[in-house]
């Protein structure tokens, strides 16, 4: 039982680590794209790097908010 809870720890502190506003900003970009791909066909290669911008900015924001 020990080996089950550390392999999900594990993957929690990989895909989590330490803002789970990332974790969930990632998931949703990935999922809007895949969507956006096969159901109208487009080439979106770009919408990735832009939500990753985008969420390294809300992150930054958010930590400089914090300390301020």
């Amino acid at each position: 039982m020990s080996y089950i809870k550390g392999f999900i720890t594990f993957w929690y502190k990989f895909i989590v680590g330490d803002d789970w506003r990332i974790a969930i900003g990632v998931i949703t970009g990935l999922g809007i794209s895949a969507a956006l791909v096969h159901k109208a066909h487009l080439q979106l290669w770009w919408l990735l790097p832009t939500g990753v911008v985008v969420m390294l900015a809300l992150s930054l924001w958010l930590a400089v908010r914090k300390v301020r």
